[in-house]
């Protein structure tokens, strides 16, 4: 098992695994696909993390680094798109993902990581809580568009 940066040649395999995620995610172009992801290379705040068994994409996430003015300016990390393969979740393959996106925020001098999940994905949260998320000191809110 490696984990490492998604790259170019990675796209197409982490777009079939964000099906897995909401089947909304079917049916971005090649060209808009390369349009975001050049725009996403170009942040140094955004790593996008993937885990390879047999060189395929079997977990992913990104993680975002928010520049933040208070916490004595330390920066706020934020995780997004958690997703692992089906066949291979239960293996310690999401934890593992979720060990390095931690240690990236941690390198990168954050006060805190945050994340959200959707409110029926109960054996998520359990996940989440395991690793030391506290789903108990905030309260997320956002508007959909």
């Amino acid at each position: 098992m490696e984990i490492r940066e998604i790259t170019e040649n990675d796209l197409n395999a982490l777009m079939e695994l964000y099906i897995q995620l909401s089947p909304t995610n079917i049916g971005l172009s090649d060209e808009k696909k390369q349009i975001i992801w050049s725009e996403i290379q170009q942040n140094k705040n955004i790593t996008y993390l993937g885990v390879f068994e047999d060189n395929q994409l079997i977990s992913s996430c990104f993680v975002a680094i928010i520049p933040n003015l208070t916490n004595q300016g330390k920066s706020i990390g934020y995780i997004e798109n958690v997703i692992t393969d089906v066949n291979h979740r239960r293996k310690g393959v999401g934890k593992k993902l979720m060990q390095k996106a931690i240690e990236i925020a941690q390198e990168n001098n954050c006060c805190k990581i945050f994340l959200e999940s959707g409110i029926s994905r109960v054996e998520a949260h359990k996940f989440y809580k395991s690793m030391g998320f506290d789903d108990t000191n905030k309260k997320a809110f956002n508007i959909r568009f």
